[in-house]
């Protein structure tokens, strides 16, 4: 049996950083309803303090559930690399986007080192420019060290991610203008071996629960941002995404496209071209140019 570390100190740090109220928050007041906020508040450093709200409320709700075998180790970025994080929110989320780029979750290369979605380390600190101390999840596993922006591993997801649309935007501003990228979970999961487990893989019971959580969040999220797509970025979240906003009555449009992981074969044979041949059919490469 396992549960998220109960220590909150990073939940006091982050709320005084955005400007959140702790006290009514750890109280549950604290409502992440962003239709609720004044219209004034939702630009520029408040719609990035408002999405930063609902990710530490989501993240809190995750604190409360457990999880058994076959996980060993749950690694949560939204805690110890809060600072890179929380700087790609700053940054990038000031204003409302048309386009949602959803991925699963972070892999043990990518997010879970920089605290970025699809985060390889050469473009999030390269390009992205985002920056920020990251320590170390509390019960770490000897084969998944988190060494933050310093990481030497590559997570070829990521760089394939990224690499694309630095190709297509050549400036992070110009992808940021009119969309985001997100996950759906931000926890990651490993087993005893060091093996890296997906929602998929886990236990129906513990995988509904997590879903769930993870669900209300994007909804929240998707509304804040006022997008008019959300594109799964593999099967997974795709469907999660269309499950969750049908579920909530939000009339957004659903898309995928092909996750670039390694382990997909025809990612192998020519992603970029792929990726490039969807966003045009879904109109999306017109929002990409200066």
């Amino acid at each position: 049996m396992l549960a998220l570390d109960k220590d909150i100190s990073h939940v006091y740090s982050g709320c005084l950083t955005t400007g959140i109220d702790v006290d009514s928050l750890l109280r549950g007041r604290a409502s992440m309803n962003s239709s609720e906020v004044p219209a004034n508040f939702l630009e520029g450093d408040g719609l990035a303090k408002q999405f930063l709200h609902i990710e530490r409320e989501q993240i809190l709700r995750l604190k409360d559930l457990t999880f058994f075998e076959p996980v060993q180790h749950v690694y949560n970025p939204l805690d110890y690399a809060w600072e890179p994080h929380q700087d790609y929110v700053h940054k990038y989320c000031r204003s409302h986007k048309e386009v949602l780029f959803l991925g699963m979750n972070p892999g043990p290369f990518g997010m879970a080192q920089t605290g970025v979605p699809f985060g390889a380390v050469q473009p999030v600190r390269d390009w992205l420019q985002v920056c920020g101390q990251v320590s170390r999840p509390a019960d770490e596993h000897p084969k998944r060290p988190i060494r933050g922006l310093e990481c030497p591993q590559t997570e070829v997801s990521g760089a394939r991610f990224w690499g694309f649309f630095r190709t297509v935007c050549a400036r992070p501003e110009v992808f940021f203008r009119r969309c985001f990228v997100h996950n759906h979970c931000p926890l990651l999961f490993i087993s005893q071996s060091g093996r890296n487990l997906t929602p998929a893989d886990l236990p129906a019971a513990q995988r509904e629960r997590l879903l769930q959580v993870c669900d209300d969040a994007l909804c929240e999220a998707v509304k804040l941002l006022g997008v008019a797509m959300v594109i799964g970025v593999g099967r997974f979240a795709e469907q999660r995404a269309r499950k969750a906003l049908l579920a909530a009555g939000i009339p957004v449009r659903v898309e995928g496209v092909m996750h670039p992981s390694p382990r997909n074969p025809q990612a192998n044979k020519g992603w970029d071209a792929i990726i490039r041949a969807k966003l045009e059919e879904l109109g999306v490469m017109a929002l990409l140019t200066d």
